[in-house]
């Protein structure tokens, strides 16, 4: 495994049309490719816009199997570019069973694993216990051509959990395909402190665990202009200790780069060293669900 590898995070708007948003995003990852990408990685459910806004049983129709057409067409491109490929998928598991699904794909082309998503939100807007079942895969580690990795999915990214358990697993970076945005109602008092808060959380992973990170969102307004959802962007990639090493804005389709050293993390974890000092003898009441 080489010391460096370079990421890429597409931040995409997307369309209502699956089809081309698939054509627009293979696109997309081959110029990613050609800038010196070795794991790409795309938003959350980027062959659609994000359903999840409402309650309709017609979105159901948006998903498909894995492998399926999606997996086959991306499993293509990651053989013929020879990178890894995170693809995240509406996954119809059996008739009635869906869930929330990253997939890798490594640079030969082979499904290395699944991700389903575990922490399911419901929200305004963000209506996901309506389509999905919460994941039942844990959190594993993929082992690609380019270095061992963590994947998780968008709301999963505000548990400290799920980011010690992918990192005590041995990943060199987390993987977060996201949809996040403001409400209309709320961006101008609000705006501000949420993204802070969403970049600031995923920060703190990378901090407490001497790890990579790298979240990637999509961009752009999608639904009526008074209840719809203006999704951020912001994808960025956090080095072990935090620090900022790329960075899409907030308003436009970016093809992100990032060089990742991943000597920093032996850096970082002598100097800082938490996973040392935990007391895994204490925390046996962190399976409760609360203390009071």
């Amino acid at each position: 495994m080489s010391e460096k590898l370079t990421v890429g995070l597409l931040q995409r708007q997307c369309s209502k049309d699956p089809a081309a948003n698939l054509a627009s995003t293979v696109e997309a990852i081959r110029e990613a490719s050609k800038r010196g990408a070795q794991i790409v990685c795309l938003e959350e459910l980027f062959r659609s816009q994000y359903f999840c806004r409402e309650e309709n049983a017609d979105n159901f129709d948006l998903a498909e199997s894995i492998p399926g057409s999606t997996t086959e067409a991306l499993s293509k491109l990651a053989r013929d570019l020879r990178i890894v490929i995170i693809g995240s998928i509406f996954e119809r598991r059996a008739a009635g069973l869906y869930h929330n699904t990253a997939v890798v794909l490594d640079a030969d082309g082979a499904l290395l694993g699944l991700y389903r998503k575990m922490h399911i939100p419901d929200d305004p807007l963000y209506y996901e216990k309506f389509y999905f079942t919460p994941g039942d895969l844990g959190f594993p580690n993929f082992d690609t051509r380019y270095g061992r990795i963590g994947v998780l999915v968008c709301w999963d990214q505000w548990y400290p959990e799920g980011a010690r358990l992918s990192s005590l697993r041995g990943a060199n970076i987390l993987f977060y395909p996201t949809a996040i945005g403001w409400h209309p109602s709320e961006k101008a008092e609000f705006g501000a402190a949420q993204l802070d808060a969403w970049r600031t959380i995923q920060r703190s992973h990378a901090i407490a665990n001497g790890i990579f990170v790298a979240a990637v969102n999509r961009v752009g307004f999608e639904g009526p202009s008074d209840s719809g959802l203006e999704f951020w962007g912001s994808s960025f990639v956090a080095d072990p200790f935090g620090q900022l090493i790329a960075e899409s804005p907030t308003n436009k389709e970016e093809i992100l780069i990032a060089e990742c050293d991943l000597g920093r993390m032996e850096e970082v974890r002598r100097n800082w060293p938490f996973l040392r000092d935990r007391r895994t003898d204490a925390y046996a009441p962190l399976l409760e669900r609360w203390l009071g």
